[in-house]
This record gives C-alpha cells, structure tokens and sequence, in this order.
C-alpha cells in the first residue's frame, strides 16, 4: 500500500502523518510538500526574488521534511519525501494520480464559513478531485 501525507509546517499536517504512522505501518509513505511558485512573487517582482524565495521555501522543505523523518523514525517507519511545484491542490492530487498512491491521508484546519471562503480549503479541493480515496485528520 502507498499512502500519500501531504505535509506543511502546521499541526493539522503532523496529525495526519502521525495518523498514517499508527495506523498503517507497514506502508510506503511520501511525505509531499508543496511549493507554489505564485507566492514566490509576494517577495518581489524579479527574477531574483522569485529564485530566492522558492530556494528558501525548498530549505524549509528539508527542514520540514527532517523532522518528518524523525517523527517517523520513533514508530520505526521508513518515509520518503518529495518536493514539488504549483499549487498545493492540483499538485497532491496529480502526484497521487501519477505515482499510483492507494490513498491520501490529509490534515485540516477546521475552517468555516467566512475563513473558508476566503482561504478555501486544500483538503476539500484534494477529496472533491482526488480518484484514490482521502482521510482527512483534524
């Protein structure tokens, strides 16, 4: 079985990957996370900014990515990790399309009304157009 955790630094994100530690332990799972270069431009307008900004969101990655492994090291777990680009909906569900994942185990904020409208929400967007079947941990 491969599982996929999309993964940011929020607490919603760490409760899913702990969520498919426990509960499927003898699975392959990637840990993805996703870099969207459009918020790269909020750094700046040149070239620069934009290869700087995304060059940092890519150490946070590792950083991300290194306390993943830990994490998954103290349920004796072996993850593997993936960065990819474009915006985080489309790019989990194209990666689990691509990559033949048995099922997506996402964390959630909660969010509603208002706030969700505003920010939308990436778990719903990823169980709306996902073809492998999604968990979603608050």
């Amino acid at each position: 079985m491969h599982l996929l955790v999309p993964m940011d630094d929020s607490e919603p994100a760490r409760a899913a990957l702990e969520h498919a530690l426990e509960t499927f332990p003898d699975a392959t799972i990637t840990v993805l996370h996703v870099v969207d270069p459009s918020m790269a431009m909020y750094g700046g307008d040149t070239a620069y900014n934009v290869e700087r900004a995304l060059e940092i969101e890519e150490e946070k990655a590792e950083a991300l990515f290194e306390r993943a492994r830990e994490f998954a090291s103290e349920h004796d777990v072996t993850i593997t990790t993936e960065t990819i680009g474009g915006p985080a909906a489309r790019g989990i569900v194209e990666f689990a399309d691509e990559h033949d994942v048995d099922g997506i185990i996402i964390g959630s904020h909660g969010r509603s009304g208002v706030s969700r409208v505003l920010l939308g929400s990436v778990a719903e967007r990823v169980v709306r157009r996902a073809t492998a079947p999604v968990t979603v941990v608050r």
